[in-house]
């Protein structure tokens, strides 16, 4: 027994459903002659017409939107700042430590 998998309906598909409805075409007898799986389909795509427009039958991108070049590179220079500190601090403490040595070197 397989599982049945999602329709997928096209934005022209879409918009002629939604267009025959909006002229008063019954949504059962529609859904029927269309196929689809329940007039509450052409509800909801005429309620996204009616809010968004053309774009609200329109198919969306699905999942995280890639990140920006931007984004990607400023990670790295942090990194690269936090390593030159890193290294100056490094740098800083090995000074003390020799100015200390040469302090306890003069006191009698």
């Amino acid at each position: 027994m397989t599982k049945p998998t999602k329709r997928l309906f096209s934005f022209e598909f879409k918009l002629d459903a939604v267009q025959r409805y909006l002229s008063g075409e019954n949504k059962v007898a529609l859904s029927k002659e269309l196929q689809l799986s329940s007039p509450k389909l052409i509800e909801k795509w005429a309620r996204q017409y009616r809010d968004e427009g053309d774009a609200g039958l329109r198919a969306k991108p699905k999942g995280r939107p890639k990140a920006s070049p931007e984004a990607a590179a400023k990670p790295e220079s942090e990194l690269q700042r936090l390593r030159r500190e890193n290294e100056r601090l490094r740098a800083e403490v090995a000074f003390l430590g020799k100015v200390q040595a040469l302090r306890d070197e003069e006191r009698p």
